[in-house]
């Protein structure tokens, strides 16, 4: 059972995954918007990874026998400057996201919730392999500049991204995560 401080934390960061959809699904619609599939694609899987990340933690915190309690969600930017603009932007959310994650885990230490511990790990991994995928774009776009014609080859790369994880929570994530094995 878990802590009721940290069945708090745990709903607020249920919210904070939900946001970064949201966010990311602004950034798809943003990018196919300005005719860049390949971009919308890569925020489209982006946006499903996230809410993958939701839904464990959804699930968590029913499973130690504490309610889920979602809150309203702000409205993410609807415009960006450049595709530049976008990836800088993601890195800083993504970082905000890491410094929570990395807070959750000390408030897990701090209580001695070994199980919230090992259950945060996953998410201590992802947040290095989130950061990591931003800064590789965030490189290539400074490279390229106002190169159009390499914009459109980092377009038609990013259209290659796939979606890993489940996508249908309807049975539960680890039952999605079984059936998509």
């Amino acid at each position: 059972m878990l802590d009721k401080q940290m069945a708090q934390a745990l709903n607020e960061q249920i919210n904070k995954e939900m946001y970064s959809a949201y966010l990311y699904m602004s950034m798809s619609a943003y990018s196919s918007n300005m005719g860049l599939k390949g971009f919308a694609n890569w925020f489209m899987v982006q946006y499903h990874e996230e809410m993958f990340h939701a839904m464990k933690i959804y699930e968590y915190v029913q499973r130690q026998g504490e309610e889920v309690k979602l809150e309203a969600l702000q409205a993410p930017p609807a415009e960006f400057s450049s595709q530049l603009d976008m990836f800088t932007k993601t890195l800083a959310h993504e970082q905000f996201i890491t410094s929570s994650i990395n807070e959750l885990m000390e408030m897990a230490q701090s209580k001695k919730d070994h199980a919230t511990q090992i259950f945060l790990e996953w998410y201590v991994t992802e947040q290095v392999e989130e950061e990591e995928n931003d800064n590789d774009i965030i490189l290539q776009l400074k490279l390229i500049g106002d190169n159009a014609h390499a914009l459109l080859m980092l377009d038609r790369e990013l259209a290659a991204r796939a979606t890993t994880i489940p996508t249908d929570f309807s049975k539960g994530v680890e039952a999605a995560a079984k059936a998509a094995a």
